[in-house]
């Protein structure tokens, strides 16, 4: 079913909302498995633009769910001049809403749209992976602020008064308040227990428990909280 998968959500009804770097698509499943939904042209990176009547993504990376059953999908997985580093909106049932984005340095641009998560207050985050921050937008695309990290903010998730990401290369866990504010770091590069080849994408549980894919060490780790 998929040639590169990347990234996962699950939505409000359990569906999982599953993106494919290298086929260039994003597929809603049912529980069971079932395909209910493709958005992209499988095999064919390109632009969408509802007026040329091209509907493809380029490399779609991950999936946030706004609380209408919105799906915002972070796509241009490849650094430089490959990919296609942008936002793009659709409905619920896959109907195209808009994008933004595009290569850059400057707000609202992106080298590589990496993670997406919307936060308690409905705000999305975009992990602007190799300019090393996360930009803070408006469920609309308008740029609020940006954070800039020592190192590649890879994905991050919301605790109940907190949030976590994961950093890279750097092998970290970063603990952040809801702002955005670093309030500590733990992990370090390697491959023991606690360290990390590339500490790429993050989910928390109802437990508050973190489970960390390394796709550098090809293992998954969990960590629960000291008592």
């Amino acid at each position: 079913m998929f040639t590169r998968s990347h990234g996962l959500k699950i939505d409000r009804d359990g569906n999982l909302w599953a993106t494919d770097v290298g086929a260039h698509t994003v597929v809603k499943l049912n529980p069971a498995g079932q395909v209910l939904l493709t958005i992209g042209t499988k095999g064919e990176a390109g632009e969408w633009n509802e007026a040329a009547g091209s509907r493809k993504l380029n490399q779609p990376n991950d999936i946030a769910i706004a609380a209408n059953g919105d799906v915002f999908i972070a796509q241009g997985h490849t650094p430089g001049a490959r990919g296609d580093a942008r936002v793009l909106k659709f409905d619920k049932n896959g109907t195209f809403i808009k994008s933004w984005g595009g290569k850059g340095k400057d707000p609202g641009l992106f080298d590589v749209a990496h993670g997406i998560v919307i936060d308690p207050q409905g705000m999305l985050w975009v992990m602007d992976r190799e300019n090393s921050r996360i930009q803070v937008f408006t469920t609309d695309g308008a740029f609020v602020r940006e954070q800039k990290y020592k190192g590649l903010p890879c994905s991050v998730v919301f605790g109940r008064n907190e949030a976590f990401m994961v950093n890279g290369f750097t092998g970290q866990i970063v603990r952040l308040d809801t702002s955005g504010k670093v309030l500590a770091a733990m992990g370090k590069p390697g491959n023991a227990p606690g360290e990390f080849g590339e500490a790429h994408f993050i989910a928390i549980s109802p437990r508050n428990d973190l489970y960390v894919a390394d796709s550098v060490n090809g293992q998954l780790m969990k960590f629960v909280r000291k008592q």
